[in-house]
């Protein structure tokens, strides 16, 4: 894949993608990778949509939103071996490669159930829960929080990603800066704000060096000394 097919995708080493999910870099290359234990292997969640024609991983803006979710899902006890067969029944489903990144998925926990509108025979929509491991409908109203940070298309796939939340204004396009965290008003990367603030010591000289409001250097800052701390953690 050439760099002009990388435009509008987004470009993610697993480190970057680390640091912006909280999640070990190790971890997201075994879950793109695939891995062995004990002489068995285990296959990839799902297959990136990145390849640059070596060995190396690399993960688009919509990989990263799978990790995300992914992540979420195993943090709350699902398995990472009931994601995979998840990923595969919504693909199924709703004809999606990479469907944890769209807004049907809910988790309790336990299963994973992804989110139907159906039309019934009066023309009226009803919202159902179908579970993915029993494929039955259940009605109980699950909400995931991650979805409040997202922002989708009217299909349901992911767009962009506020990653500090809404209040910093930061964003993460897959159009812009490769789906680099940047700030939202001025497309200016964040770690070009934050160094510039650090390095001239002033956060208004910093924002009349790139042509933005300081308080977008400030955000910048705040983001980036997040970030950091993430790592640090």
């Amino acid at each position: 894949m050439s760099d002009g097919n990388l435009i509008g995708l987004g470009l993610y080493t697993p480190a970057e993608a680390g640091r912006l999910l909280r999640v070990a870099p190790a971890k997201i290359s075994r879950w793109l990778r695939g891995h062995y234990i004990q002489n068995k292997f285990y296959p990839p969640l799902w297959a990136s949509e990145v390849s640059l024609g070596d060995d190396r991983v690399f993960l688009s803006f919509r990989d990263l939103m799978e990790t995300r979710v992914a992540d979420a899902f195993i943090r709350r006890g699902v398995s990472a071996i009931r994601v995979r067969a998840a990923i595969a029944v919504a693909k199924e489903v709703i004809g999606e490669d990479r469907p944890l990144s769209t807004n049907r998925f809910r988790t309790d926990g336990r299963e994973i159930f992804l989110h139907i509108i159906k039309e019934d025979e009066n023309g009226e929509q009803r919202e159902q829960l179908l579970n993915l491991f029993r494929r039955q409908f259940e009605f109980n109203g699950i909400i995931d929080p991650l979805l409040k940070t997202v922002d989708f298309s009217e299909d349901g796939n992911p767009l962009t990603w506020w990653p500090g939340g809404r209040r910093l204004d930061v964003v993460v396009d897959p159009a812009r800066s490769f789906g680099q965290p940047i700030d939202a008003q001025s497309s200016v990367p964040t770690a070009v704000l934050a160094a510039a603030a650090r390095q001239i010591g002033d956060t208004k000289a910093a924002a009349r060096a790139y042509g933005v409001p300081e308080t977008s250097v400030r955000n910048a800052v705040e983001f980036e000394t997040m970030m950091e701390q993430r790592l640090a953690a």
